[in-house]
């Protein structure tokens, strides 16, 4: 796996994912129904051994249920005249997720019982939902809310609730080890591009490329609802990732040009962990690096006392801290194919690092004589003396106590810029593999 996608490549496949993006946009997610199954359908054409469970509704998954699975087909709000002042079929996000069904004719005070807007921000609508308590409702600008006039409105939702299922992706890469490295990101938000659409796009992407090349470990992508999803998949799972996984990330809000944010797992230490916090470190100097105590996503299953799976989360601007969050503001125009390639490049350089990450030792005692293996060069210049430096901190500190990644971390080198070295210096005997 490249350790960065060259500048062309970089264009290309940022517009790619850019254009599945905007293919996924109009469909209205939520943690059931048919949204999520037309987005892992669209998924699974560039996938196509992408495996799609579905699990009952009332199942019990540790101290959760399944819920009755929702489905809409037409939401609106007539004003006194008439008119649709409030239309889903113009933007999904203008119906509270898992509204039951209404027609009824209300006073506009009855109405505003059931109305959400964001004083805050008067030109947009607010994502709301309501999972595990049946109502209906309707968001809608602040600024379309406050020109509502007195007198009747008919309001209809046109919405099922009802016994069906929850559906998840799966699909898993075999490499040469049974250790496994984690993919995780969600599929369950109606039309926002970079709290919902960016972490699938890019991980479909990293699945699709990483499928095309050999591979040390094994890779496990899923792409299911937030939190139930990682509840239910935890329940039918956790055996085999706490035997298998080393290695494993959450992948949210990655399309946006912002600066890059890690949260690490709970303990702080895990590989993942290093591996988010190198890679960062050496790709974006902005980086923000929040706590645990931050969390707001999957991390929060997949690290929850008793589970304890080695998971960070790699993002652009974290999830509740970007002004355009939960509304429909978080448009296809805040993502962008460079905001999207670049995630895809750090990610990439995270599978590189856990694909060469292995510990090494010194095959002799005090510094080898470079010269006679053709290691050190006859003529200086400031780029081989750095290299020549590099090498020589990389033996010095593989003394087979800490792994190439810690090396690098030591040395303050970008691990990929190691490997090379690396595999030159076993190849001549200078290191030999010691774990």
């Amino acid at each position: 796996m490249c350790s960065a996608l060259p500048s062309a490549e970089l264009e290309r496949v940022g517009q790619e994912m850019h254009d599945l993006a905007r293919d996924l946009w109009p469909i209205c997610r939520s943690i059931t129904g048919n949204g999520v199954r037309q987005t892992l359908a669209a998924i699974q054409r560039h996938l196509p051994e992408l495996m799609i469970h579905e699990v009952p509704s009332g199942t019990r998954c540790f101290d959760w249920t399944v819920p009755p699975e929702w489905n809409i087909r037409d939401a609106y709000i007539r004003d006194p005249e008439g008119r649709k002042v409030v239309d889903f079929k113009q933007h999904n996000l203008h119906v509270v997720g898992y509204s039951v069904s209404v027609d009824a004719t209300i006073s506009l005070d009855e109405l505003q019982k059931h109305l959400y807007s964001l004083p805050e921000q008067p030109d947009a609508i607010p994502y709301i939902t309501s999972y595990y308590a049946e109502r209906w409702g309707f968001c809608l600008t602040d600024r379309q809310r406050r020109a509502l006039s007195p007198g009747a409105y008919h309001v209809f939702i046109d919405s099922t609730l009802a016994p069906g299922h929850l559906s998840y992706g799966e699909f898993v890469l075999p490499g040469d080890e049974p250790c496994e490295v984690f993919f995780s990101t969600y599929v369950c938000h109606p039309s926002m591009a970079n709290n919902e659409l960016s972490g699938p796009v890019v991980c479909t992407f990293l699945a699709k490329r990483l499928a095309a090349r050999s591979r040390r470990r094994t890779y496990r992508f899923v792409f299911i609802p937030e939190t139930i999803g990682s509840i239910v998949y935890l329940s039918r799972n956790l055996k085999h990732l706490s035997e298998h996984m080393v290695a494993g990330f959450n992948v949210s809000c990655v399309g946006d040009e912002r600066c890059y944010s890690c949260l690490p797992s709970r303990q702080g230490i895990t590989l993942a962990d290093r591996v988010a916090r190198h890679v960062l470190r050496h790709t974006d100097p902005t980086h923000r690096v929040f706590s645990f105590l931050d969390r707001g996503s999957d991390e929060r299953q997949y690290c929850a006392p008793g589970v304890d799976l080695p998971v960070a989360s790699i993002m652009r601007s974290k999830y509740g801290t970007y002004p355009e969050y939960h509304t429909s503001l978080d448009d296809l125009s805040l993502i962008t194919p460079r905001g999207l390639a670049g995630s895809l490049a750090a990610l990439e350089r995270c599978i590189t690092c856990l694909e060469a990450n292995r510990t090494y030792r010194t095959t002799v005692l005090c510094e080898p004589q470079l010269g006679r293996r053709g290691l050190y060069p006859t003529l200086s210049t400031g780029r081989k003396n750095e290299l020549v430096r590099t090498m020589m901190d990389l033996i010095a500190f593989s003394d087979g106590t800490q792994d190439l990644l810690g090396v690098a971390d030591t040395i303050e080198v970008p691990m990929w810029e190691l490997i090379e070295i690396t595999q030159r210096l076993v190849q001549d005997d200078l290191l030999e593999t010691h774990a």
